[in-house]
């Protein structure tokens, strides 16, 4: 057609983030699970994937409007998602949850990570990422990332399944020398999943 120089697939992206193909979002309370998430973005450009955000800041809308997802959240003392039962300052997973459980995740693929504190909750380590999990799988969604168990120490975790977590396990308080390398080999991993550039 005459006159027209722009390719489509630039159009789609003039606005930035908001026609990223991957959405990220966490959950977050002393700031280890957004730094994560930035770290996963530096990676990638604003048209793979999304500026992170805050889920007690988005909408179900917000998270309907991608097709491949990831999700970060810790774990609060005895196994709980952040929130304010949890004596987080602010709302969070918790409290997002009713509106997670709106989304039609079918058709969607998601990657999950999640924090914990293996020493000093060996008990429910990374309990939180479970219930994630459960929600984006019961409402259609389809959950990639697994992660070896190998490497932490632990009692038990409701995160494992089939002898793996459900998604990538960071230890900020105890193994934080190891994220990087952990992340990368994560996000090798779920590369062709998200067809990403790794």
């Amino acid at each position: 057609m005459p006159g027209r120089s722009i390719a489509p697939s630039s159009i789609l992206y003039q606005e930035g983030n908001s026609m990223a193909r991957i959405g990220i979002f966490f959950g977050t309370t002393s700031g280890n699970t957004r730094k994560v998430a930035k770290m996963i973005k530096k990676k990638f450009d604003d048209e793979t994937m999304a500026k992170p955000l805050n889920v007690n800041r988005v909408s179900a809308d917000d998270i309907a409007g991608y097709d491949y997802l990831i999700f970060g959240t810790p774990t609060m003392g005895s196994g709980q998602l952040p929130g304010l039962s949890a004596d987080c300052e602010e709302e969070s997973w918790e409290e997002f949850m009713p509106t997670l459980e709106e989304v039609d995740f079918s058709g969607k693929t998601v990657a999950l990570y999640g924090l914990g504190d293996q020493v000093g909750y060996p008990d429910e380590f990374v309990d939180a990422l479970m219930e994630i999990h459960d929600v984006v799988t019961d409402r259609g969604g389809r959950v990639v990332g697994s992660w070896p168990t190998e490497g932490y120490t632990f009692n038990s975790s409701q995160a494992v399944v089939d002898g793996a977590f459900v998604g990538l396990v960071l230890d900020q308080d105890n193994q934080s020398d190891q994220t990087e390398a952990r992340l990368e080999q994560w996000l090798k991993q779920i590369a062709p999943d998200f067809d990403l550039p790794v």
